[in-house]
């Protein structure tokens, strides 16, 4: 059974879409919506209850929604509410008077505390007489759960932030990540995802308040396991990638580094870690049909192992063969 649950418009009858996709919204976030579409309405929600952590991922035709006093006075789940816009535009006008507008690839923060009124739009046209959609990832999480002094996380409600570095992007490749690979998930996977968007959430927020001192030792340590991870990956070409240089780039010793990645690789090493993933990819581009006349030497070097007799060893002790037997069993011969 996949992870979630799925809602698509167009299972439904057109007069009942918009009604069916408001009453699954406002089981997380109460609102009053409204669209100008509402009888010609398309949108698509996936719900991930991921423990106390919910996470999902929409688009949906332009819409407006409407938190009022009165509808916080009916039961307040004391929830922050975080908006990662993947299309469309989103404009938030907050109770103190403030506005934010974010486009794709930005954040909105709010709360379930809070009265406000968001507009979302479509950025592109309509297409086969439809209207634009808006999309994106939301993330909704209990308050008492986030390990940070609510009265700093005050300051980032009704505001918009930037996740185009740092541990913003980590927390929106997450996200997006996540949706990907939804139908791939298992619920019993559920807990461990909800404290990991967890952990990334508090280390995206505590960056923006300049306060990682406040987080706990375990959630420093997941993000920067994914740091270090995601760094590995972007310079796996690179010949002169080793544990020293990762540990440089982050700022932190050696030892540190083999520590608190170990916590979190079930006490693989980095430098394991980098064979594996360079493996994996020279072993991908073996399979590949259009690159069939690349030499294994090339497509290594690629992936920052130049040495022919490295590759061979390393490749036989991870798959059992070596590359060019492995490329011949991959790719038989054409006739």
């Amino acid at each position: 059974m996949a992870i979630g649950s799925v809602f698509r418009s167009e299972d439904v009858p057109a007069a009942e879409r918009f009604d069916r996709w408001r009453e699954l919204i406002d089981h997380s976030r109460a609102n009053d919506t409204t669209s100008p579409h509402a009888t010609d309405f398309h949108a698509e929600l996936r719900v991930m209850e991921l423990g106390p952590v919910t996470v999902w991922r929409t688009s949906f035709s332009p819409a407006r929604f409407r938190r009022s006093r009165r509808r916080i006075r009916r039961g307040d789940p004391e929830l922050y509410h975080l908006s990662l816009l993947t299309d469309g535009g989103l404009t938030l006008l907050h109770e103190r008077g403030g506005t934010a507008t974010i486009g794709p690839r930005g954040l909105l923060v709010d709360s379930s505390w809070q009265a406000c009124e968001s507009h979302a739009c479509a950025s592109g046209p309509a297409a086969e007489g439809r209207p634009g959609v808006v999309a994106g990832v939301g993330v909704d999480l209990p308050k008492a759960l986030l390990p940070l002094p609510p009265q700093r996380v005050e300051r980032l409600l009704g505001r918009g932030l930037s996740v185009g570095d740092g541990t913003g992007a980590l927390l929106a490749d997450f996200l997006t990540g996540l949706d990907r690979q939804a139908d791939s998930l298992q619920p019993a996977d559920a807990p461990r995802l909800g404290t990991v968007t967890l952990d990334l959430v508090s280390a995206f927020f505590a960056h923006a308040l300049d306060a990682e001192a406040d987080l706990p030792p375990e959630t420093r340590h997941e993000v920067l396991a994914r740091r270090v991870r995601t760094f590995i990956r972007q310079h796996l070409p690179d010949p002169q990638l080793t544990p020293g240089t990762v540990a440089a780039a982050h700022h932190i010793s050696l030892s540190h580094l083999h520590r608190v990645f170990g916590e979190q690789s079930q006490g693989e090493t980095v430098a394991a870690w980098i064979r594996s993933q360079r493996l994996e990819r020279i072993r991908a581009d073996l399979a590949d049909p259009a690159l069939r006349t690349t030499p294994v030497h090339v497509l290594a070097a690629r992936w920052g192992m130049p040495h022919a007799s490295q590759l061979t060893r390393a490749f036989r002790a991870a798959y059992g063969l070596s590359p060019r037997d492995y490329r011949r069993q991959a790719l038989p011969e054409r006739a």
